[in-house]
């Protein structure tokens, strides 16, 4: 089948899981990666990042504080940046043993680093489009890299491919993603991926979703449909747990829906090559028409215009050889309304 590469961003969720739980957050995020298993994704995706490093303490809140209530971005870091490179070896391994592939996203040098021989590939986030140096660092590292372009020109994301091929990558994802957490639907302008495609056809391009979920999951086949080879979206247990990034996440059930839509798309859309399939054959020869008698008509006979109707079924004398057929004669004897075939004639 040949449906989008599909990435559970785990994100820092478990955190709260594990609290609700009363589980440790290296357990509940092995819980995770069973549940994104189970649901038939191809990549777990974390977040690397320490608090003191990735913003300064007095930075305002950018989300919807009704959903998640603290007033800084450093608070709400220092909440969820307990994990240093053996947690995540851990996670590496455990997501490994699952069959998915494993990626998180580094905020800081030291993160882009010990994760070099865990990571499938890296991702960068949008907030650091624009940091030119970190990007340059990630992509001299020889792996493919996954670049979210939210809340950006395309100037800006310009400069950035720029400086990933500059550095040696060979191999890049743009992903299409607004930086708004939810994003309203009339929002979430799914056209800039194909625009992302038109511009960069040397680069793949996907989607990263913020859209809160619906029963269908509607948004990530739109975007699958608009040509998104690869899909991010947040991954929860439980939507109802206030905190970081549940009230816009995807649950089990919703990716299992993504997936089967996907799946239908794919079987839908089917190839792009025009000609009769099998299962036309019979309705094909019953449903076109052929030349058919107006009248009884005596062996020797002319046949004139008014002689002949285009009628169905489609097994006789295509109505295209009209002009043929008038002013030839019958060889036989044909009673009204009968299909016309070249042995007749």
């Amino acid at each position: 089948m040949n449906k989008p590469y599909l990435i559970a961003e785990m994100g820092v969720n478990f955190y709260d899981t594990a609290r609700v739980l009363g589980v440790t957050p290296l357990e509940a995020a092995k819980l995770y990666i069973d549940k994104a298993a189970e649901a038939g994704i191809d990549c777990a995706k974390f977040q690397s990042y320490k608090a003191g490093t990735i913003v300064s303490k007095n930075s305002p809140a950018y989300w919807d504080t009704t959903k998640e209530p603290t007033k800084t971005q450093y608070e709400l870091f220092l909440k969820h940046d307990s994990f240093g490179e053996a947690e995540y070896k851990d996670l590496c391994d455990y997501t490994h043993s699952k069959g998915m592939d494993f990626t998180s996203t580094p905020f800081d040098y030291a993160s882009a680093d010990y994760l070099e021989n865990m990571v499938d590939f890296y991702k960068i986030s949008s907030s650091d489009l624009s940091n030119l140096p970190f990007i340059r660092h990630i992509g001299s590292k020889g792996k493919p890299v996954y670049m979210s372009v939210g809340a950006s020109y395309i100037s800006e994301v310009d400069e950035a491919v720029r400086a990933l091929k500059e550095s040696g990558c060979k191999d890049i994802v743009l992903f299409h993603c607004v930086l708004s957490y939810p994003t309203k639907p009339e929002d979430a302008n799914l056209r800039v991926i194909q625009a992302l495609k038109r511009i960069y056809p040397d680069v793949r391009v996907g989607f990263s979703d913020h859209v809160a979920p619906d029963d269908t999951m509607m948004t990530l086949a739109a975007a699958y449909m608009l040509g998104a080879e690869v899909i991010e979206k947040h991954f929860t247990l439980d939507k109802t747990l206030p905190g970081n990034d549940h009230y816009h996440a995807g649950d089990l059930d919703d990716f299992k829906k993504a997936i089967a839509n996907f799946k239908w798309i794919d079987t839908v859309l089917g190839n792009a090559k025009k000609t009769v399939l099998d299962c036309e054959v019979v309705p094909r020869r019953e449903a076109r028409r052929s030349l058919v008698l107006t009248r009884d008509m005596k062996a020797g006979e002319t046949i004139q215009v008014n002689d002949i109707m285009a009628k169905r079924p489609g097994f006789g004398i295509s109505p295209k050889f009209t002009e043929i057929v008038v002013g030839r004669k019958v060889n036989q004897d044909l009673s009204e309304d009968t299909v016309l075939t070249w042995e007749m004639i």
